[in-house]
């Protein structure tokens, strides 16, 4: 086990602020002595160590790694042997992806969602030793997805989409999560797919253009490098269902919603959720995605996934706000919003209040004020960089309506825009290796993409005659519908 690359030591090592959604957890004499530096792991040998992996697996805190050869041995996962690969697939091709499941010896479940021409999937699922079945009409990627998880007598079950591939070494790190009872999910991170060649004198990323770099370094799929548990309202609030290995016990025989023909995946993670079962992000397990690269394609697909949220907030009501703040930071950033030195000094002052306050339950530390200053700032910060980035993509066309008349709205909007897209591209730069993306050209990509997505936010709720997916949240307010 290794601490999170976030998580932060206060007051004095006497606990540990981060985790999925972010906490302050004490840590015990014993705790403390048993915790190794950072960057070192923890082996779990005993019933101390367990209890204590435990506690900071299930707040995030820590993260799960392999155990070294001489340590207490650990639970087997399983094999590949126990794996079924479904494929949903469309009027595209699947041999690439066969190919690689058969270079790992993986079985294999194509499902074609009623394709114009079935001929060229009969003819590949032939060549692999896949099962192949056939919808007459299309029903859609969760229908499909359901019909290969029907037909799969595996334990286990892999999504995979047709234009993935995955990496050699895929599998295995997967599989060692679930070797936990507790996890029912488990997703790796999804790439940039290399089409090879040199593509000239500038790579292949001079052939695809600002789009394919912008995406190689910033898509949607892609949830970084490090690991997580899939928590709603985290920082892996999701994974998508592109490439993701379910335990069949857990998801049921339905377990995408035929009737969502978007956000299905996020539907399924926040009913495994609200069922208790754990779900792990795992990045050393990589699959390459043939991203979309024409500017206009890519533009509606994002629009497209913006549609999504109207469902989800009414499905899961609370659970995917644009936005969760705190009452006090709440307050603070419409404040700074209003540009005024009166507004600011107050500001300023409910900060300090807030501050106090959260002094006061800090029991038990040794440096109250000390750890509670911190936690406002970290909590101001989160708020403020939250608000940036709402204004510029899920409230954009409110601001963009204030925009003719207010010179402080003009202000807001273009300082928001310009700094979110920095910061933004700042963290993200360094991605994919084989990409470098300059902040002017990130910039542009970053706002479109923004663009795109609150457009389909927007277009979603008015369809469905709702407010839901526009309504933030404060901390602990997400619920389920029973």
């Amino acid at each position: 086990m290794l601490l999170d690359r976030r998580a932060r030591w206060v007051d004095d090592g006497r606990a540990l602020l981060g985790g999925a959604p972010p906490r302050l957890v004490r840590l015990s004499a014993r705790a403390r002595e048993v915790l190794p530096p950072p960057g070192a792991p923890l082996v779990v040998e005993g019933p101390t160590h367990r209890a204590l992996a435990r506690t900071l697996l299930d707040a995030g805190l820590a993260h799960p790694v392999p155990a070294r050869a001489g340590t207490a041995p650990v639970r087997a996962g399983p094999t590949a042997a126990e794996v079924t690969v479904v494929i949903p697939v469309k009027d595209r091709p699947v041999d690439r992806l066969l190919a690689a499941l058969a270079r790992d010896g993986l079985a294999a479940v194509v499902v074609d969602d009623g394709s114009a021409d079935p001929a060229p999937l009969r003819r590949a699922a032939r060549a692999a030793g896949a099962t192949l079945l056939r919808h007459a009409t299309p029903r859609g990627p969760a229908a499909a997805r359901n019909a290969g998880l029907a037909a799969a007598m595996t334990p286990f079950v892999a999504f995979l989409d047709s234009d993935v591939v995955p990496e050699p070494g895929w599998l295995p790190p997967l599989l060692a999560h679930l070797a936990d009872p507790a996890v029912g999910l488990v997703a790796p991170r999804i790439v940039a797919l290399d089409p090879g060649g040199d593509g000239g004198p500038h790579g292949w990323h001079g052939l695809r253009g600002l789009v394919g770099r912008y995406e190689a370094v910033r898509s949607s799929l892609d949830l970084g490098p490090d690991p997580a548990p899939v928590v709603p309202r985290s920082r892996v609030a999701y994974v998508p269902s592109a490439a993701l290995l379910v335990r069949a016990a857990d998801v049921g025989p339905v377990a995408f919603d035929p009737g969502m023909h978007v956000a299905e995946d996020v539907d399924l993670v926040l009913r495994l959720h609200a069922a208790g079962r754990s779900m792990r992000f795992e990045p050393a397990s990589r699959v390459a995605h043939d991203h979309r690269t024409s500017p206009v394609q890519w533009w509606r697909r994002k629009a497209f996934y913006g549609t999504g949220a109207a469902p989800l907030a009414q499905r899961h009501p609370g659970a995917v706000p644009p936005l969760v703040v705190s009452p006090w930071t709440a307050a603070v950033c419409l404040l700074l919003l209003l540009q005024r030195r009166g507004a600011t000094a107050l500001a300023a002052v409910v900060t300090a209040v807030a501050a106090e306050r959260l002094s006061r339950r800090l029991t038990g530390l040794r440096h109250p004020r000390r750890t509670a200053a911190r936690l406002a700032v970290l909590g101001l910060w989160g708020a403020l960089a939250q608000t940036a980035s709402a204004l510029t993509r899920h409230f954009w066309p409110l601001a963009a309506l204030a925009l003719p008349f207010s010179r402080r709205a003009r202000r807001a909007v273009v300082v928001a825009g310009i700094a979110e897209g920095i910061g933004d591209w700042w963290r993200h730069r360094d991605r994919d290796p084989r990409v470098r993306v300059g902040p002017v050209g990130y910039l542009l990509a970053h706002r479109l993409d923004d663009l795109g997505y609150g457009a389909g936010l927007w277009w979603g709720a008015w369809r469905r005659r709702t407010t839901a997916p526009l309504r933030p949240a404060g901390p602990g307010t997400a619920r389920e519908r029973r």
